[in-house]
C-alpha cells in the first residue's frame, strides 16, 4: 500500500468519528456526473484571495488548468486530493503560471480570503518553481460555486449535524478554453497520468467519462445504539486488529532479514 493510500485509510478512520446525519443509501447520488467537453461558466463571479472579483474565465490565463473543488476547512479528504494534485504536478515536471494553471473553488461559504490565501502559500511551496500568479484558491457565493459544480457535476451536500459537507473525491482537467477534458477520479494520480492528462488539455483532447469510482470524501457514524452503529464498531474494531497484526508481521520479517 503506497503512502497517499495509507493516508486515505488513515482519514477514513478518523473521519467515522463525526457525527453525521445524511443516509448512506444517497452516497451513490453524491458520485461525480461525468460530462466530458463540457463548457464551463467563465463568466462565474468568485473572489480571488485578496477578496477582488474574479470570473472563473479569468483564472484560466490560456493555458490548461486543473480545477479542484474543495472546502479549506474539511478534516476529511480535500486536502489529500489537493496535496494529490500537487504532488502529480511537482512529480511531473509541471509548473503552475507556466503549463497550467491550479484553480480551487471553495463549496463552502464559511471559508474566508485568509484561508484561500494561507492554502495558496502552502500549496505552493510544495511545487518547485511554482509562479504564485498560477495557483487560484477562490471563494463565492453559493449561487455562483453551484453553477461551477453543476457543470462539471460534482454533487455535494451539506449535513448540519456533522458540519460537513459530503461529495465525491477527485478533479478535472480543463482545456484553456474552459472545457472539460479529463475527469481524474479517487486519491493520488501518478505523475504520467497528470502530465498526459495537461498535454491533452493543451491541445482540446476530450477524454471519454473515467471509469466510475465511488470515493466520498465524508465522515459518517449511524446513530448509536443502533445495528448499524455496533456493525460499524466492530468493523473498526477487526479493521484495526487486522493492522496491528500485519504491523507486527512486517516488524517480525524485518527483524529476521536483519539476524
Amino acid at each position: 500500500m503506497t503512502r497517499p493510500q495509507l493516508l486515505a485509510v488513515a482519514a477514513l478512520f478518523l473521519a467515522s468519528t463525526a457525527h453525521a446525519r445524511i443516509d448512506p443509501h444517497d452516497f451513490q447520488a453524491l458520485s461525480f456526473r461525468q460530462h466530458p467537453g463540457a463548457q464551463l461558466p467563465l463568466d462565474a463571479q468568485l473572489r480571488d484571495e485578496g477578496g477582488r472579483p474574479v470570473t472563473l474565465g479569468q483564472t484560466l490565463e490560456h493555458r490548461p488548468a486543473v480545477l479542484v473543488l474543495e472546502y479549506l476547512r474539511c478534516k476529511n479528504l480535500c486536502s489529500l486530493v489537493l496535496s494529490g494534485a500537487t504532488a502529480a504536478i511537482s512529480r511531473g515536471g509541471l509548473v503552475p503560471g507556466r503549463d497550467l494553471e491550479l484553480v480551487a473553488v471553495s463549496i463552502d461559504p464559511r471559508d474566508t480570503v485568509a484561508d484561500s490565501v494561507a492554502a495558496r502559500g502552502m500549496y505552493a511551496r510544495r511545487i518547485p518553481g511554482a509562479e504564485i500568479d498560477g495557483l487560484h484558491f477562490l471563494t463565492g457565493s453559493p449561487q455562483q460555486v453551484r453553477r461551477v459544480a453543476s457543470a462539471v457535476g460534482f454533487p455535494y451536500r451539506f449535513d448540519p449535524e456533522s458540519g460537513q459537507f459530503a461529495h465525491p473525491a477527485g478533479f478535472v482537467v480543463l482545456t484553456p478554453e474552459g472545457r472539460i477534458s479529463r475527469y481524474i477520479l479517487g486519491l493520488g494520480p501518478s505523475a504520467s497520468t497528470l502530465r498526459s492528462a495537461v498535454a491533452g488539455a493543451a491541445h482540446d483532447h476530450i477524454t471519454p467519462p473515467a471509469h466510475p469510482l465511488l470515493c466520498l470524501c465524508f465522515g459518517y457514524d449511524p446513530d448509536e445504539g443502533s445495528v448499524a452503529a455496533l456493525a460499524w464498531r466492530l468493523t473498526r474494531i477487526v479493521a484495526s486488529i487486522v493492522a496491528l497484526c500485519l504491523l507486527g508481521l512486517l516488524l517480525l520479517l524485518a527483524r529476521r532479514r536483519t539476524a
